[in-house]
């Protein structure tokens, strides 16, 4: 089983424009506007057991939210870790050419009762997990030690390796406190390195630093955006493209990214084989509107070649 932890979890609504977005203009809707139950554990989740992979999310939000119902109908298993507020609400706005605006609304800071619970529910369900994924942004004026704790919970509760999806102070607090896989992209990568922001628009610069942090992490797994994504470990490097997709919808495609790989790991595919799943799940959820969860099926590994890389 992998555990999924959403401390920030959302309901994504996306709207799908008939024409590109005018600002100060007005839009028309291409189709009906889709409501799904998100944040990044949250969709790793319905993408792992939409493979066949066996997964729990726990989440930041009461139990009765209309978050919790959406995944009770759709058959997701989570626990609910009361924060007594609504869980917040994001759009995206998506131009006919794929093109993605998001506007995120913010949800409640993480006070120490929540803490105290969501490190009980750590404790009890990592014991059973072989993965225990960390992805999301933390809760407006949440400190990072939040990440360290969590970290340091399972490490406690057994043999569960841990995957981080997040960025800013989180993600240096996720390196510090040691895991064993992170999903940045350029950006996040280069804030971590204290870079400029577009140090590392050029994937092999890109890459060329994923190799640096592997150092400090077993493996990094970086998404490259429409250049695809590579794969840097101790053992090697590799990298692939996407095959050609029409893209409906960015929202959710790094989560899938992420959850492609997992699925891979756990059925005992190489180091490439992973990378060929995880490009394969982005490119078929970036091919679906809103926060498309793609099936097995639709993520075609055979699709995406894969080549070794050096430095």
């Amino acid at each position: 089983m992998i555990l999924t932890l959403t401390l920030h979890p959302s309901i994504d609504r996306t709207v799908e424009l008939g024409a590109p977005l005018e600002v100060g203009g007005v839009a028309r809707a291409h189709a009906r506007a889709t409501e799904e139950p998100a944040g990044k554990g949250v969709n790793v989740a319905r993408t792992l057991i939409a493979a066949g992979s066996a997964s729990t999310a726990i989440v930041l939000a009461d139990p009765h939210d209309r978050l919790m119902v959406s995944l009770d109908a759709l058959g997701i298993e989570a626990v609910a870790i009361a924060i007594g507020a609504p869980v917040r609400q994001n759009l995206a706005i998506v131009d006919p050419d794929g093109t993605t605006t998001k506007v995120n609304e913010s949800g409640g800071a993480i006070d120490a009762r929540v803490l105290d619970a969501l490190l009980d529910a750590v404790d009890e369900l990592a014991t059973g997990a072989t993965w225990v994924v960390l992805a999301g942004s933390l809760p407006p004026a949440t400190s990072a030690d939040v990440v360290t704790a969590i970290v340091h919970a399972v490490r406690q509760a057994g043999d569960a390796r841990i995957a981080v999806d997040t960025s800013g102070p989180a993600l240096a607090a996720a390196v510090a406190a040691g895991v064993d896989l992170v999903k940045p992209n350029e950006t996040e990568l280069a804030e971590l390195l204290g870079l400029d922001a577009h140090a590392l628009d050029e994937p092999s610069a890109a890459i060329d630093a994923a190799h640096d942090l592997a150092r400090r992490v077993p493996a990094v797994l970086l998404t490259l955006g429409a250049d695809g994504a590579a794969l840097v470990t101790a053992d090697g490097a590799w990298r692939g493209a996407p095959p050609p997709t029409v893209v409906r919808s960015t929202v959710g495609a790094g989560d899938a990214t992420l959850a492609g790989y997992l699925h891979a790991e756990r059925q005992g595919a190489s180091e490439a084989e992973r990378l060929a799943q995880a490009i394969a799940h982005g490119s078929a959820a970036a091919a679906l509107p809103g926060t498309g969860i793609p099936t097995i099926d639709q993520a075609d590994a055979s699709r995406v070649a894969i080549h070794p890389i050096g430095r």
